[in-house]
C-alpha cells in the first residue's frame, strides 16, 4: 500500500475510533447505538487491512462515484477455511465440471487445504468424441502480433458461414472483442448474411435471449459469455476462440500473486496461471455441448496448443473431443450438423446457377 494511502487509511482509522467513542458515550438507549457497533466493525476490518503484511494478501482500493472501498485477498486460505470445516462436524461435498485438470483435483484441494480429501470424477453424459469436433488450425500468426484478430476474423468467415450462423465468438479482452466485431462487419459490407450480436451493445440476457430465438445468429463476446451461459439445442453449434485465456500480467491483483508465488519458491506458470488458464479454457469450450442431443464444433485459433508442451495440460483438461488439424475436415464436420438452407436461399442458387 503507497504511503500516501497508508497515511489516509490511518487518519481516517483515527477518525472512526472516536465517531465510535463519542456514540458510545450516547449510551445504549440511543437511536444510534447500532451506528456505534457497526463503526466498530469498520474499524476492526480497516485495522485488519492497512496492518497486513504485503506476503499475507493483495490489499486494493477502488473508488466510485459513490464513494471507495478497500480490500484484502488473502494469498493463502486453506487454514481459515480448515478452521470453518473443523467448526461444522458435518459432510463437506464440493461439485462442479471445473474442480479438476484432467483426473487431478489438486489445484482446487490444494488451496482450500483438503490435500486428504476423497475426490471422484464422474464422466459426462455426453458423447463428446460423436457429438462434437475440436478444430485447431495450423496457419495462425503469435498472438500478440498486430494482425492476430484479423487473421482470426478470417478464419472464422468460413466456419461461420458453413455452420450457416449459430456462433459463438469469443474474445479475451474488449479491445480484441471491438476490433473482431468491427472486421467482421467490414468483411459483411454491412450486410451481414446472420444477424450479429455483440457484447455491450445491449443487455446480456437481452442478446442471449435474442440469440437463442433467432438460431443463425453469431454472438461475439468477451469474459462473461465465457461461464454461465446455456444455449442448448441448434441455435449454437459453432464456438470460435480467439485466444488462450491467460490473465494479464499487468493485472495488479495477478501480478501481485505472482510475485507472491516467485517469492515463496512456487512457479507462478506452472501453479497459478497455467492452471487457471485450463480451466477458464474448460469453461469456454463447455458453452458448446450442452445436452445429449447437441453437436457442434469447437475451434481454437492458438497455434501454441500443440507447439507448446503446457498444450497438453491445456488438451487434458479439456472433453474428450475429436481433435482435427485439417481446414476441410472441420468445414465438412460442420457443414453435416449445419442446418439446411432456407428454401429461398435455395431457389435463388439454383436460380445463379441456371445457363
Amino acid at each position: 500500500m503507497g504511503a500516501q494511502l497508508t497515511t489516509a487509511v490511518d487518519e481516517l482509522s483515527r477518525s472512526l475510533q472516536t465517531l465510535q467513542s463519542n456514540l458510545a458515550d450516547l449510551g445504549d438507549d440511543s437511536p444510534l447505538a447500532q451506528l456505534g457497533e457497526r463503526v466498530g466493525d469498520l474499524v476492526l476490518s480497516l485495522d485488519r487491512i492497512a496492518a497486513v503484511d504485503d506476503m499475507e494478501g493483495v490489499r486494493a482500493v477502488e473508488v466510485t462515484q459513490r464513494g471507495f472501498s478497500l480490500s484484502l485477498m488473502p494469498f493463502d486460505i486453506s487454514a481459515r477455511f480448515l478452521s470453518m470445516i473443523q467448526a461444522r462436524r458435518c459432510g463437506w461435498i464440493f461439485t462442479s465440471a471445473t474442480l479438476s485438470l484432467g483426473e487431478d483435483f489438486g489445484h482446487f484441494t490444494g488451496r482450500l487445504g483438503l490435500t486428504d480429501s476423497p475426490t471422484l470424477k464422474i464422466e459426462s453424459p455426453f458423447n463428446y468424441e460423436l457429438q462434437s469436433l475440436l478444430y485447431l488450425p495450423t496457419v495462425m500468426p503469435e498472438p500478440a502480433s498486430s494482425g492476430y484478430v484479423a487473421k482470426v476474423i478470417e478464419t472464422a468467415l468460413p466456419l461461420i458461414d458453413a455452420a450457416r450462423g449459430g456462433a459463438f465468438v469469443l474474445f479475451t479482452s474488449h479491445r480484441a472483442l471491438a476490433q473482431g466485431a468491427s472486421l467482421l462487419r467490414a468483411c459483411w459490407s454491412g450486410h451481414s448474411p446472420y444477424r450479429l450480436f455483440v457484447q455491450g451493445e445491449g443487455p446480456r440476457e437481452r442478446l442471449l435471449k435474442e440469440f437463442r430465438e433467432d438460431g443463425n445468429g453469431g454472438l461475439l463476446g468477451t469474459t462473461s459469455l465465457w461461464e454461465g451461459v446455456d444455449v442448448k439445442g441448434e441455435a449454437l453449434r459453432l464456438v470460435i476462440i480467439e485466444k488462450l485465456p491467460f490473465a494479464s500480467p499487468d493485472d495488479p491483483l495477478v501480478r501481485a500473486r505472482i510475485d507472491h508465488l516467485q517469492a515463496t519458491g512456487g512457479n507462478a506458470f506452472r501453479d497459478y496461471q497455467l492452471p487457471e488458464a485450463a480451466l477458464a479454457l474448460k469453461q469456454g469450450v463447455g458453452r458448446l455441448i450442452r445436452s445429449e442431443e447437441d453437436y457442434g464444433t469447437v475451434v481454437i485459433c492458438v497455434p501454441r496448443m500443440m507447439g507448446r508442451g503446457y498444450g497438453k495440460v491445456l488438451l487434458a483438461a479439456l472433453p474428450a473431443m475429436t481433435p482435427t488439424r485439417d481446414r476441410d475436415e472441420a468445414l465438412r464436420f460442420i457443414r453435416k450438423h449445419a442446418p439446411p438452407k432456407p428454401v429461398s436461399d435455395q431457389a435463388t442458387a439454383r436460380t445463379a446457377a441456371a445457363p
